[in-house]
């Protein structure tokens, strides 16, 4: 049993980093999906990445988009949109993300996310802040 012990407790540290970096590919895709609707114009699959919650404050397609490229025009439009370190806990993920925009200025993203009961992880929320910036 003392032999046991160690050795689940090895087992679980081993098997959480690659848990982590499953979430945040997961994540990743998600971002993803919604940042290259958002470049086609594809409201309905720029929606569909999104939480209930955020469905219930944007109720339609179209008030969702008009919100997105009136408060976040630099998710909207970009000229370069990378990732950075993600973190999950208590069954959420935050994913960092680099924009720069189409004017060139360097932007910071922090999206949430979480799974649904249906197993589906969807964006649950995103914060921006011009770089160098204080919080």
């Amino acid at each position: 049993m003392r032999i046991l012990m160690p050795l689940v407790v090895l087992m679980s540290l081993l098997t959480n980093p690659a848990r982590a970096s499953d979430d945040g590919s997961a994540a990743q895709s998600v971002i993803r999906a919604q940042e290259q609707a958002l470049a086609r114009d594809d409201g309905p699959t720029a929606y569909a990445q999104a939480a209930p919650e955020i469905q219930a404050l944007f109720p339609t397609v179209d008030v969702f988009m008009a919100m997105v490229r009136s408060g976040y025009p630099p998710i909207y439009r970009h000229r370069s949109f990378e990732f950075g370190p993600s973190q999950a806990a208590d069954g959420t993920i935050a994913q960092r993300v680099h924009i720069v925009d189409a004017e060139g200025e360097a932007w910071e993203a922090l999206y949430t996310l979480r799974t649904l009961p249906d197993g589906s992880l969807k964006i649950t929320g995103c914060s921006l802040l011009k770089a160098g910036q204080s919080v």
